[in-house]
């Protein structure tokens, strides 16, 4: 599963929109948006947030790590 798709179920699991989701990570609603596209990945600032999100919600971080870490080791091609 991609890192989009990861993104968007963690979303998804806590039954919130991309502005919700968007405000409780502290970013903007495009940002997630470009996520969820595949248009762009999150910066470690915004992937610790997520972590975080991850952590206070109860919801596995493993998956959304693994292929974030993927895509940046990809792009170092």
């Amino acid at each position: 599963m991609s890192l989009s798709d990861n993104i968007k179920i963690i979303r998804q699991k806590s039954f919130l929109n991309q502005q919700e989701f968007a405000d409780a990570l502290g970013v903007g609603l495009t940002t997630v948006n470009r996520w969820e596209g595949g248009k762009s990945l999150p910066n470690l600032s915004a992937m610790k947030k997520i972590k975080q999100y991850c952590e206070n919600n109860h919801i596995s971080f493993e998956a959304v790590e693994a292929e974030w870490l993927a895509a940046k080791m990809e792009a170092k091609k």
